[in-house]
């Protein structure tokens, strides 16, 4: 059992109370980023619904541990944010490196191409998105995507180089297209309450599994409609909710689950779960900063960008937007726009360090919390929401004696 959990000392306490019939209806997966906590709990839900003799055997080639392995076992539920773009990227350079080498580890890395792709594609299951007048849409690209996946599927015979390297492509716009069109920020109250639904409905395939990512973002009526049915949690049906911010889930929600704690991976530790996974060595920083080297633009640009825009709003200047946007990929995917928004919260702390600077560090971060969401939940154009942005932080300067320009100087 969670062979594939590397450095994570907890696993020991799951196989326990698993192997005890100890674990209960509703669990908590809490850690830190990159920490491992969502392979948990696909692993998790693999070794619940496994019919094999030896239960949760990692070799196990029981029907259902087939379609859990695969990510297309209709036993299991995924919801929450996620930035899934990055890791699919990686992956597919991994597959792709693999087959022109004839690499020993085609086979896994093929897998680990196909298993990144689903873990977005399962967030967009009809059964969550029942009633929401997006879904034809999204129908739509999920089938091109699959359409463009069957050829590299197993047992399929592998396509030629070039036609490879072209489906890999497509299939990397298509997933990003979707989770940057589609994708929420904060998981819709019409998706705990489909998710409920399900979780009532007798399974003939032994025991269901919802997992749901990022618990914490959720808004209070979206906790509320959760709490009602982790209080009484199906008996076949189990819950598993993970989180990187254990203090931002409602103490409510908290009280009617176990949770699971996942310890930070060490330097060392990070490299090894890089090299194992995507065959990259002695990569100098953690998983997330590996996985971020994949966006169409660095990082460290979006954090350059980043300066400059404030910067020029601190020294009262109107940043060329059109410009930025471009330099920056169109920000798209959409977490290039965070990396980008979180660059500026630096000049925040810096206001922190002096008492007249508290009340304009806070309403910073308000007015970058405003933007993003501006963005990813009320469908604005970047381009609009960052000249909103431009006036709210120059009037947050204007009314606080120009205290930003202190922070670049």
């Amino acid at each position: 059992m969670f062979d594939n959990l590397l450095h994570q000392g907890v696993s020991k306490l799951l196989i326990h109370d698993i192997s005890t019939d100890s674990l209960p209806g509703a669990v908590l997966f809490s850690g830190p980023e990159g920490s491992g906590k969502f392979t948990c709990a696909l692993e998790t839900a693999r070794i619940l619904s496994c019919t094999g003799e030896k239960k949760g055997h990692w070799l196990c080639e029981c029907p259902s541990c087939m379609q859990n392995k695969a990510l297309v076992s209709q036993n299991v539920l995924i919801t929450g944010p996620k930035d899934c773009t990055p890791e699919i990227f990686a992956a597919s350079e991994t597959f792709l490196n693999a087959v022109c080498n004839n690499a020993r580890y085609l086979n896994a890395a093929r897998f680990l191409f196909l298993r990144s792709i689903r873990k977005l594609t399962m967030r967009f299951n009809p059964v969550l998105w029942q009633g929401d007048d997006k879904i034809s849409k999204i129908a739509s690209i999920i089938s091109d995507i699959d359409e463009e996946l069957e050829p590299l599927d197993f047992p399929h015979e592998l396509p030629e180089m070039e036609k490879l390297e072209k489906a890999c492509k497509k299939i990397c716009e298509l997933t990003q297209k979707l989770e940057t069109s589609f994708l929420y920020d904060s998981i819709p109250i019409a998706h705990i309450r489909n998710a409920s639904a399900w979780a009532h409905l007798k399974s003939a395939d032994g025991k269901k599994t919802i997992i749901i990512e990022n618990a914490d973002r959720m808004l209070e009526s979206v906790r509320n409609a959760l709490l009602k049915i982790l209080e009484e949690p199906p008996e076949d049906t189990v819950f598993v909710l993970t989180t990187s911010r254990r203090n931002a889930v409602m103490p409510t929600i908290l009280s009617r689950v176990r949770t699971y704690s996942f310890s930070e991976r060490t330097p060392a530790q990070q490299q090894e779960v890089i090299s194992r996974v995507f065959h990259k060595e002695n990569f100098p920083g953690t998983i997330d900063d590996f996985l971020l080297t994949y966006l169409p633009v660095s990082p460290d640009v979006l954090r350059d960008c980043s300066s400059k825009f404030f910067v020029s709003i601190a020294d009262e200047h109107i940043p060329e937007i059109p410009a930025l946007v471009k330099a920056c990929g169109n920000f798209d995917p959409r977490i290039m726009l965070k990396i980008f928004l979180n660059g500026m919260n630096v000049y925040g702390r810096k206001c922190m360090s002096v008492p007249a600077g508290a009340q304009a560090a806070y309403e910073l971060t308000k007015v970058l919390k405003d933007c993003w969401n501006n963005v990813t939940v009320y469908n604005q154009s970047v381009n609009s929401a960052l000249e909103i942005l431009v006036r709210d932080i120059a009037k947050i300067n204007k009314l606080h004696g120009k205290i930003l320009k202190w922070t670049v100087m």
